[in-house]
């Protein structure tokens, strides 16, 4: 086993061992499902074991957490943000280990890594501010001696699916802010991340116990599609946040839909960098450097798309292939790597696939293309010449391939934009106000994040988070995402002694 390589101790640092029970329940770490070995994608080793959950440990820890619920949200909100806040400062004392962790288990590069625990630290301090912000609004009556306010009020208990891309930083977008709101929290991990799913969770559990309170706030489930079904079919749920493919994320809605429950999707991105002939042709260039090679390509937010205006294209194609060949490729936790490995052996499979359906629509590479012999699983950073048109160019490939292809108006560069299904993030390099507002407005981009200058990925916790169309339309982090796990009464009180009624109506 992995684990006992001197590499990994300082996995005992963080409550791990060489096998783990992978469920945490009513307060007591558990678990009688299979037991599954998780695996560091940079060499295909065995890394530790985990015991995963079964429908009866699910069904346990729904029990605890209902009940526990019902004393959470009484809980006054600046109280539970101090309990929030406290989750951040132990963050902190362990952010290296973690996002050693996470670059690890997950493959992506170290300073990736550290900067996904640092994304939840930074939610912790957003949290803390808003948990004396979770402001209503009194609205004027039309009636005499009446009042209209808003309440917002915790909606119980939220359910939080996440992914392998980001096995914990979506957990803190969701959480932070639930638990602020006074909701229980019902986690399940990635299922081929479950050490950092542990981890995260022992953390959690240690801020409750030091506080006296119950486990049973926070649960969560190391597991696969049967602990996540349960979830979406589970009416003691209020909200569930699910972070995934379109395909999934679709049968997610569906099932949570058919039961009148909240849904909340982030789901999958097909980002485009438009390059007009005005551009900073440098930054643009290490922006979708950064956009399209980051995570090896397994952000929701990469750059899949590159538009460059016709007068500049060989301009910035010459320099992008250019820093192409100055990409280092190697073990993610290895300093000076900018492209660790794809996450699975099935990820590779799928790039050498995804390469020759690319080859069949007259797709031509202009780098990369291939696999890495390694034992891990290692691509090369891939470049192709496409048409906007081919199909190929509407799905998502999730690997570093870039498909960049020529445009002569802005016009036509925002159609290309817009066509494809799905609708999270884009980009624009220019310096013409009149180009930006055009951008931003609404015959512009179609997308959630709409950005100027900067790459499509790399976003801050500020703003909220999610995008349109096949994206799923959820919003996450910050801004006024809070609403989302909230339930909002329109409250009117008579406070004098008649009955007037609304629109003037004369009933008896």
């Amino acid at each position: 086993m992995g684990f006992e390589r001197k590499e990994y101790g300082f996995l005992s640092e963080i409550g791990l061992s060489s096998s783990n029970l992978g469920c945490f329940v009513n307060g007591t770490w558990k678990g009688s499902g299979p037991v599954v070995s998780t695996v560091n994608p940079a060499n295909n080793q065995n890394i530790a074991e985990v015991r995963e959950a079964s429908i009866q440990d699910y069904e346990e820890g729904m029990q605890a957490c209902s009940e526990v619920a019902k004393i959470w949200m009484q809980v006054p909100a600046p109280k539970r943000g101090d309990i929030v806040r406290q989750i951040g400062d132990a963050l902190r004392t362990k952010l290296q280990q973690l996002g050693r962790l996470v670059s690890l288990e997950m493959g992506k590069i170290l300073p990736e890594g550290i900067g996904e625990v640092q994304e939840i630290i930074d939610m912790c301090d957003f949290a803390v501010g808003l948990s004396r912000q979770l402001n209503g609004s009194i609205i004027p009556s039309e009636r005499p001696n009446h009042m209209m306010l808003e309440m917002w009020n915790p909606l119980g208990i939220v359910g939080v699916i996440t992914a392998f891309n980001f096995p914990c930083a979506v957990l803190g977008w969701n959480a932070c802010i639930a638990l602020v709101c006074g909701n229980c929290v019902v986690w399940k991990g990635s299922p081929t991340t479950p050490l950092v799913t542990i981890a995260m969770t022992k953390l959690v559990a240690g801020v409750l116990e030091k506080n006296n309170l119950p486990g049973a706030i926070f649960t969560s489930f190391c597991g696969g599609a049967e602990i996540g079904e349960a979830i979406a079919k589970d009416r003691r749920i209020a909200l569930v946040s699910f972070t995934g493919s379109s395909k999934v994320g679709l049968k997610v809605q569906q099932t949570v839909n058919e039961r009148f429950g909240k849904c909340l999707l982030e789901l999958s991105g097909n980002n485009a960098i438009i390059v007009m002939d005005d551009a900073d042709i440098k930054l643009a260039v290490r922006s979708v450097l950064f956009a399209a090679v980051g995570t090896a390509g397994q952000r929701c937010t990469t750059c899949r798309r590159l538009l460059l205006h016709e007068s500049i294209y060989q301009t910035v194609l010459d320099q992008l292939l250019d820093v192409y060949k100055q990409v280092k490729v190697g073990d993610p936790l290895e300093k000076g790597t900018l492209l660790g490995p794809l996450h699975t052996s099935s990820s590779r499979k799928n790039f050498e696939k995804g390469i020759e359906i690319i080859k069949s629509q007259r797709g031509k590479i202009l780098t990369g293309g291939g696999l890495i012999e390694s034992e891990g699983n290692f691509v090369q950073p891939t470049i192709v010449e496409i048409s906007p048109t081919a199909d190929v160019v509407k799905e998502e490939l999730f690997a570093p391939v870039l498909y960049v292809m020529k445009f002569n108006t802005l016009k036509e560069a925002i159609e290309i934009n817009n066509s494809v299904p799905q609708g999270l993030s884009s980009s624009i390099f220019t310096r013409k106000p009149e180009i930006i507002f055009k951008w931003i407005g609404p015959q512009g981009s179609d997308c959630g994040i709409v950005n100027v200058n900067i790459p499509t990925n790399g976003a801050e916790i500020g703003g909220a988070f999610g995008g349109e169309k096949a994206t799923g339309g959820g919003r996450e982090a910050g801004s006024d995402s809070w609403k989302q796990y909230m339930r909002r009464s329109t409250c009117t009180i008579n406070y004098g002694n008649e009955l007037p009624l609304a629109q003037g109506i004369n009933f008896g």
